[in-house]
């Protein structure tokens, strides 16, 4: 294992949350793209929308899938990563970094509460059967 930074906060779902003061800046997994295959189409939401912790804000695209994005945290999306539309692979070759999709406003910070920490979230990628 070790994909997994610990300064991350992860869903069941396999998103990531990085927080940056009273924002979260959002992506997928090593585990999830590795899942995927190539990516080659990522669709997200506009600056301004609205997203709500674990309902779909967009949808990730792959040569063998199309998934649906779950939103680890509430609030607005103040930044969307315009480099994915142009190269979705970003999100394979650097999930944590210049693959990541959206920065959001979060809106109650006591939603972090129910996300996982990166032993939690090996220990469910290891106990789930995946």
């Amino acid at each position: 294992m070790g994909n997994y930074p610990a300064d991350l906060k992860y869903t069941k779902e396999h998103e990531w949350a990085r927080i940056e003061g009273n924002r979260a800046r959002v992506g997928i997994t090593a585990y999830a793209q590795e899942q995927l295959g190539d990516v080659v189409f990522v669709e997200l939401p506009k600056v301004g929308a609205t997203v709500s912790q674990m309902q779909t804000f967009g949808v990730v695209e792959s040569v063998k899938a199309v998934s649906d994005l779950y939103a680890p945290l509430s609030g607005g999306v103040v930044e969307v990563n315009a480099e994915l539309v142009k190269k979705p692979e970003l999100v394979n070759q650097d999930p944590y970094g210049k693959g990541w999709m959206l920065l959001i406003a979060v809106s109650d910070a006591t939603e972090v509460d129910a996300l996982l920490t990166a032993p939690q979230y090996e220990e469910f990628l290891a106990t789930a059967g995946h």
